[in-house]
């Protein structure tokens, strides 16, 4: 390929290794949220929900960068496996509240070992993992400035 298109290769690109490793970390996930009867999505919201138990689900978009209708399905599923509650909330029906239910809460006795068994899947120094958790929010933090001001 010319210089002239230089710009078009994969190792030009910054999206392709974060789409690629982002492929490579949710493979990873996979068996050991499948003892946990979790995808890595439902994971995620799992994750929001042992931080603040109860939840609207506006919030829970915005925190996990969910579309209303990607998250609608989820939580319908987490209902269904018995991990959690929906309600609505006061006069508004459109508030839906979300909150940990008994077995919710107990499955974060069995999740505590999978995030130390998928930072030993890599290989990162301590220096290195904190490096790029901090460019990687420092991007979200920017796409969330963006779109809050109307941006897309």
């Amino acid at each position: 390929m010319s210089d002239e298109y230089a710009a078009l290769r994969l190792r030009s690109q910054l999206c392709f290794p974060l789409y690629a490793v982002s492929n490579i970390i949710t493979r990873k996930y996979k068996p050991l949220l499948d003892e946990l009867d979790l995808t890595y999505t439902q994971y995620i919201v799992m994750m929001a929900l042992w931080e603040e138990n109860e939840v609207n689900e506006k919030h829970l978009c915005e925190k996990l960068y969910l579309k209303s209708n990607t998250l609608a399905p989820l939580l319908k599923k987490l209902e269904d496996k018995g991990f959690i509650k929906k309600d609505k909330s006061g006069g508004d029906g459109r508030n839906l509240v979300i909150t940990l239910t008994e077995s919710g809460e107990e499955l974060k006795d069995r999740a505590i070992c999978v995030p130390e068994a998928i930072a030993r899947e890599f290989h990162l120094t301590p220096e290195e993992a904190a490096a790029l958790h901090q460019i990687l929010y420092k991007m979200l933090d920017e796409e969330r400035a963006y779109n809050f001001q109307g941006g897309y």
